[in-house]
Parts: structure tokens; C-alpha cells; sequence
């Protein structure tokens, strides 16, 4: 009897999708074309697995920054040309030196418990939990060596060495600024504002009804004024996918953020007088579908084993198959959408089964009649049907070569823990972020420094190289623009040998939204959006 994977994947082998047909356009076209904002009504958005926690300061899962980006806020947000616009931080100015950033903060901004927000909010956050529980802070805030606050909206963050990259982090994804009244004196990762924020932005925490559904209600004493227009926002958990087409083409959620809507399923929502797909919320992102290696297991710490796994999967037929083409197959750790750094000079892994059988074999993995070569398992999350199918498609790829994968699929509570906490897996399937400049997105992953037991989405290989930390390290101050380049194209070339992550694709984040939803100004972290300014007609 075949597995009901097998069948879904039947499926998708028999189906195609016409993406000429979809109104691919972003969900704000309408408001530049002459719609007139309207207030009241309150947005509904699918959203899918549930978060942990709705703090982005702690953990940066797509599911909780979508929700915590409503409720608090950055220093900056960014346009769709990925420029850093003032948000908390009204305007900003680095040292000729380099060794310092001066942020003139906002004025008039209040918590929503209606305490003043002022720069010991923007030092708290940074020194007690950017740098120590965010988890990419570990490395874009190392070199802070202090936070001044000359007065209440000015704070200068000092540098032991120049920091040119750290403003494209300082939005909410990786700045989300606390209420250190809130949480000073306390265990912070168990603070009760986790799971009810109190910020500053547009919308404040209502309730969370686990298993249902986390509300939000209009903020009457925002600092934007006469914002937001919306009474509210319900973030609704609809595990199943095809359930999630069904209350959006319902009209029971106008909203489907970050791919909630498999690929398989965007035809239904072709007619561009009901729908719109946008594939532009994600830019900031620069996300990748990969699969991260266990490199503490001694089959795995074998870089011919890990080059075997990456030769042995038709990454082409993937995007085809899975993908529908939407997104491209990765062939570098930086994405070809950050063309200013981004190189594919290092080893490429074109589809070659009979190279990853050497490799193999080279490794001491020899057939043995019907046996297995090796067996490994690959753990992946619960919510996407797109990361089940690519877990199917590797699973049938290895197995041409003599590789058995078992399938674990889970909640984010248990891959979390047994990826980042326990170190108690072979593989593991999910997308990662690498953001418009590597030193902040993607040196995260494979620098030693970020091994952190029990931090979400830092280092989960265990990966550690003397070698690559050096170059990683010595291209992140690098003042000289060609320089630093450089140093960046030779630690790709050495993570393209190594490769203790498996990139596989390219995402393109898709939002799926009715014509109801409105936008005024489109954003390249759309998905994090505060949504101040969006609108039900």
C-alpha cells in the first residue's frame, strides 16, 4: 500500500501550474492606483505552524515575526529597494571613523502600557538580549561594546571596529526594541511579555488562544498619527494546507502570508479581479530551502559523504516538481538576489548519481547486497506541505544511491529542540534567512562562534573552521568595498567544498491576499510589515 506522501506526490508529478495565468502583482497595487483608505474592520490572516513565543527579540521564526512585527517594533524598516527608513529611530549617523552609530530616536512614543519608549529601552534591548538570546545578534552586534544615552531619544552604540552592515539588521527582525520596565530584573526568556507583548507599534495584544488563534486590537494612541486604519488583526492557525485555501477562497481570511498557500493550490486564486500573488514580501529575506548537516556525526563529518547528498538530488527536478518553478536552485550560499555579493565560482553540484556513489564509496560506504550504505534521518517541521514533498523527493533521490532517510516530522517545539538544543539529529530540512548582506545572514550558519546550545537558527551543523572563521571574519570590518568582496567570494568557494548545509532552492515567498486587503507603501520585509497602513475595502 503506498504511503499518503507517495500519493500527494503522485499528484504533483501529474499536475503543472501555469504561472502566466496568476495575477502575480504586489498586494498594494490597488492603493497606488487611486483607492482611498477606509477605516475599521478588523484583517484575518491564515497563518501556519502556530508560533512559540510572539517575540522576534528571542526567536526569529517567519510565524513569530509576522505577528510580533505588529505589535512592537524596529529601529528601521525597509523599502522594497531594501533602503533603511526611519521607524523607532527617526534618523541615523556612523563616525567618519566608523567606530560609532548615532541614533536619533523618535519622540513622542509611547509604550502600550503607556510608558515613554526613550534610549534606555534601545541599550537594554541590545546589551541584555540582541547580543546574548537573539539569534542572529550573537554576531551582527559583537562588535557593540557599549550603548551612551546622552539623553532620552539619542543613543550612540559604539564599535570595537567598524560595523558598515549593522543598519540592514536593525528592523524588527533584528532589532525588535523591549520595555525595559518590563523586563529588566527578570529571567528574560521566560518573561510573561513573550507570549503578550507590550510594544509600541500599531496594534496591542489582545489574546492567544492556543490552538486557534492570536488577536490584536487597534492601538488608539499610536505615535503615526490618525494610523492604524483597521480595528484589528486575528492571526488564525490552520494547520492543514488545503484548509488554508479553503477559508481564504471562503473569504474567511483575506490574507495568506510567507507561502501558506502551497504552490499546487495558486491556480485557484487566478482570477485578478478576486486575488492577488505577491512574490516580493520575502525580498529582505533572501531566503534558501536547504537541509542543515550534523557534522558532529562521524558519517556526516566527512565532507565526501556531504558532497554525495547534494550530488545525489536533481535539484532541477525539485523546483520543477515541488516548486513549480517558483524560486531558482541555489548555487551558492548567498542568493543570485543579492547580486552585490553573491558568486558561483566555487563548486557546483549538477545532478550526478554515479559521483555520489565515488564519494561514497571513497568515504568507506560501500554497497553490501540490499543493505543500506548508510542510514540517516531527516527531521523537518509540520506545517508546509512543500517542505513534506521536498523531504519525499531527497528520501527517493538518496535512495538511488544507497542512502536510507527516515522522515520525522514534527511541531517547531520538538525540531527546535532536538536541532538547536540536543544536537540529536542527522539532517534537517527547513529555509533560512540571509538577509541583504552575509556578514548578518549567512556567516550565522557556518561561523564556530555562533555554536550556541539551546538558540534557535544559529549554527545547528556544529559546523567549525579555523580557516573559514578567519576569512568570515576578516571580511565582516573590512572597510574597502573590492576587499571585502574579495574575502566573501574566497569563504563561499570554501563553504561550496565544504558544504556542511545542503542549499537546495531559492524561495520565493508568495503572499496570497483578496482584493479586499490593501497596502499604501510596499515594503521589501513585507511579511514583517506593522500593517499600519493597510486596509479593508
Amino acid at each position: 500500500m503506498s504511503s499518503p506522501l507517495s500519493s500527494r506526490r503522485r499528484t504533483l508529478l501529474q499536475g503543472g501550474l501555469a504561472l502566466g495565468a496568476l495575477p502575480l502583482a504586489a498586494p498594494w497595487a490597488a492603493a497606488q492606483t487611486g483607492a482611498t483608505p477606509k477605516r475599521g474592520g478588523t484583517l484575518s490572516i491564515s497563518l501556519a505552524p502556530e508560533p512559540q513565543i510572539i517575540s522576534a527579540a528571542f526567536l526569529t521564526t517567519m510565524q513569530t515575526t509576522m505577528v510580533a512585527g505588529k505589535i512592537s517594533e524596529g529601529l528601521v524598516w525597509f523599502d522594497d529597494k531594501l533602503q533603511p527608513q526611519p521607524e523607532l529611530a527617526e534618523s541615523w549617523s556612523f563616525a567618519p571613523d566608523g567606530l560609532s552609530l548615532t541614533l536619533n530616536l523618535r519622540r513622542g512614543v509611547k509604550w502600550h502600557d503607556g510608558q515613554p519608549f526613550t534610549s534606555a529601552d534601545v541599550a537594554f534591548s541590545l546589551l541584555n538580549v540582541w547580543q546574548k538570546f537573539h539569534p542572529g545578534g550573537r554576531l551582527a552586534y559583537a562588535s557593540v561594546t557599549a550603548v551612551d544615552t546622552p539623553d532620552a531619544h539619542t543613543a550612540v552604540l559604539r564599535f570595537s571596529r567598524p560595523t558598515p552592515y549593522l543598519l540592514s539588521f536593525m528592523n524588527v527582525y533584528g532589532a525588535q526594541v523591549l520595555p525595559r520596565h518590563i523586563y529588566e530584573g527578570t529571567d528574560l526568556q521566560k518573561n510573561p511579555a513573550n507570549n503578550a507583548p507590550i510594544g509600541t507599534g500599531p496594534f496591542r495584544f489582545k489574546e492567544w488562544v492556543k490552538g486557534s488563534h492570536i488577536a490584536l486590537e487597534r492601538n488608539p494612541d499610536y505615535w503615526k498619527p490618525g494610523l492604524p486604519y483597521l480595528d484589528g488583526v486575528v492571526f488564525r492557525f490552520i494547520p492543514e494546507a488545503a484548509a488554508r485555501s479553503v477559508v481564504l477562497a471562503s473569504g474567511e481570511v483575506q490574507v495568506a502570508l510567507a507561502s501558506n498557500i502551497p504552490v499546487s493550490n495558486l491556480n485557484q486564486f487566478s482570477d485578478a479581479k478576486k486575488w492577488r500573488i505577491n512574490t516580493t514580501d520575502g525580498n529582505y529575506l533572501a531566503s534558501i530551502k536547504l537541509i542543515q548537516v550534523n557534522t558532529r556525526r562521524p558519517a556526516l563529518a566527512d565532507r565526501r559523504v556531504r558532497q554525495a547528498l547534494l550530488y545525489a538530488l536533481d535539484r532541477e527536478a525539485l523546483l520543477r516538481v515541488v516548486f513549480r518553478g517558483i524560486g531558482r536552485v541555489a548555487t551558492s550560499p548567498i542568493p543570485s538576489t543579492v547580486p552585490a555579493f553573491h558568486s558561483k565560482s566555487g563548486r557546483q553540484y549538477r545532478h550526478d548519481p554515479k559521483q555520489a556513489e565515488a564519494l561514497l564509496d571513497a568515504a568507506g560506504f560501500a554497497r553490501k547486497g540490499s543493505a543500506p550504505r548508510l542510514s540517516l534521518n531527516l527531521d523537518l517541521g509540520a506545517g508546509s506541505l512543500e517542505d513534506v514533498r521536498t523531504a519525499e523527493f531527497f528520501k527517493q533521490s538518496l535512495a538511488r544511491v544507497g542512502v536510507d532517510v527516515t522522515l520525522r516530522v514534527s511541531d517547531a517545539g520538538v525540531y527546535l529542540k532536538r536541532v538547536f538544543g540536543d544536537a540529536d539529529f542527522d539532517l534537517f530540512l527547513t529555509s533560512l534567512h540571509n538577509l541583504p548582506d552575509p556578514t548578518l545572514g549567512v556567516q550565522r550558519w557556518y561561523w564556530s562562534k555562533n555554536i550556541a546550545k539551546g538558540v534557535p537558527w544559529s549554527n545547528g551543523s556544529g559546523y567549525a573552521n579555523a580557516e573559514l572563521d578567519r576569512l568570515m571574519e576578516a571580511a565582516s570590518f573590512e572597510a574597502d568595498p573590492a576587499k571585502r568582496r574579495a574575502l566573501i567570494d574566497q569563504w563561499q568557494a570554501f563553504v561550496q567544498e565544504e558544504v556542511p548545509i545542503l542549499d537546495l532552492i531559492e524561495i520565493d515567498w508568495t503572499t496570497v491576499s483578496s482584493t479586499r486587503f490593501h497596502k499604501k507603501t510596499p515594503q521589501g520585509d513585507g511579511l514583517y510589515a506593522s500593517l499600519a497602513d493597510a486596509w479593508l475595502n
